[in-house]
């Protein structure tokens, strides 16, 4: 068993990484992509294929403090309205290059808050979304929902608009912890939420709930974790909190000194995780839970557990479209992301261009790392046949990647002809793992703790 004075000496307590929702990571990204390849990898596309979108909405009633998306605040319905016609348009112009008979896999509204769009405004989106790419029977329609900016009318909107999977954040349910992060959100108003999801035959309701808050305790977390199970969320993302108020001003709000320490957390992360699995859910990579008939427990059996930029999916498309500011599209050719600032992408988009302003191209190399680290992430394993078969590598040259990694991990690592595995005890250390198969120099300054 590993201690956590072992944990310790590795650096656990102390490192800041990725946490690999893609490879690169973003602040990999460079100016050399832009418009023009985002538009070439589009159009190669193969016909008829299915692609994923991803929509984002940077607009909220209120700007949590904790939060560190890319988000800005408005009380009027103003620029909501007129950032709407930008979606449209944008979609307007993807559809333009889109090649015949492409269909939706996944789909996900994301922000900010969507559920501040009213109905009408729903219906437009959703109906500017089809027009360009079809929905099938299969397609995965899921939108955040906040509960305190959401009515039944918009959920009757976004039910016929065909959403079948909602995300409710929680974040925790303690009114102290509550205000010290300005996320007020009782039990009550959240319960309303689930439940009107359900009642209009929405299938599956995600939660994320966040551990390491300023004072949150085991026994407050306990109790978060114990009403959000009452809710019967299908899946669970128990994030660890990010303290990075040198990025996310906003950050500076909350009382640092009442953060929890490293080791702390890793105890509220335990505890939690504990409760998961006590109510039957099945562990999902490094952070979310599932139940048992959960498309994501269904991929993890199967080795089809992927990883981007929402966290653990069990979507197979090759391509995912990012529409809006800061949207990251990924391909089989690399990355584009959209322009950060809502006026310089609603800009571009007037003038009729995609307001691609950088990327990356991917390497044979990034692929093969790519791969290694997204195994890590979703199986704990890295599988030496497959990186041979996909890749051309050689057994022996993946052998010393998987060596060299191991080595920074003295006896807690599994390395032999099959390849590396994880065991249970050394988890903790998966995004430091790997970070040992990261080729890029990698700055703390970004990053989150590793627990």
């Amino acid at each position: 068993m590993v201690t956590k004075a072992q944990l310790a000496a590795l650096g656990l307590f102390d490192a800041k990484v990725p946490r690999y929702t893609s490879y690169p990571t973003a602040p990999h990204f460079g100016r050399d992509i832009g418009a023009g390849d985002f538009t070439r990898w589009i159009e190669e596309i193969p016909q008829g294929a299915k692609i994923s979108l991803y929509v984002h909405v940077p607009f909220c009633r209120r700007l949590c403090w904790f939060c560190a998306c890319r988000t800005q605040g408005t009380q009027s319905d103003a620029p909501v309205i007129a950032y709407l016609e930008t979606l449209k348009s944008e979609l307007a112009m993807l559809g333009q290059h889109l090649p015949e008979g492409v269909r939706l896999s996944r789909l996900h509204w994301g922000g900010g808050t969507p559920t501040l769009l009213q109905p009408g405004m729903m219906e437009d989106l959703a109906g500017a979304i089809k027009e360009i790419a079809p929905f099938t029977d299969e397609t995965e329609f899921s939108v955040e929902i906040d509960p305190n900016e959401i009515d039944s009318a918009r959920l009757d909107a976004l039910a016929a608009a065909g959403m079948n999977r909602a995300s409710i954040g929680v974040q925790d349910f303690n009114e102290e912890i509550q205000q010290s992060i300005g996320r007020l959100q009782g039990y009550d108003i959240t319960k309303w939420a689930a439940d009107e999801i359900r009642a209009r035959g929405v299938a599956s309701l995600n939660a994320d709930i966040l551990y390491g808050l300023p004072h949150q305790t085991r026994e407050r977390i306990t109790e978060s974790v114990q009403k959000l199970l009452s809710l019967n969320p299908d899946r669970v993302a128990l994030y660890g909190y990010a303290h990075v108020p040198w990025m996310a001003k906003r950050q500076q709000l909350l009382p640092s000194d009442a953060l929890p320490t490293p080791e702390e957390r890793l105890d509220l992360f335990d505890t939690a995780r504990r409760l998961f699995m006590w109510d039957n859910y099945a562990e999902i990579g490094i952070d979310h839970f599932a139940t048992q008939t959960d498309g994501l427990t269904i991929a993890q059996k199967t080795g089809r557990l992927r990883r981007n930029f929402q966290g653990y999916t069990d979507d197979t498309a090759e391509v995912l479209i990012g529409v809006g500011a800061s949207s990251i599209s990924k391909f089989p050719q690399g990355y584009a992301q959209n322009a950060p600032a809502t006026g310089a992408h609603t800009a571009a988009i007037r003038d009729g261009r995609f307001s691609t302003t950088r990327g990356h191209a991917f390497s044979d190399e990034d692929r093969l790392r790519s791969r290694m680290i997204e195994q890590l992430m979703c199986e704990f394993r890295i599988d030496s046949a497959e990186m041979c078969a996909t890749f051309g590598i050689t057994p022996q040259a993946v052998r010393k990647m998987l060596d060299d990694s191991a080595a920074q991990f003295p006896g807690l690592l599994q390395v032999d002809e099959g390849g590396m595995f994880v065991p249970h005890e050394a988890r903790p250390l998966t995004r430091m793992i790997a970070r040992s198969f990261d080729a890029y120099e990698l700055s703390t300054a970004g990053h989150s703790s590793a627990i």
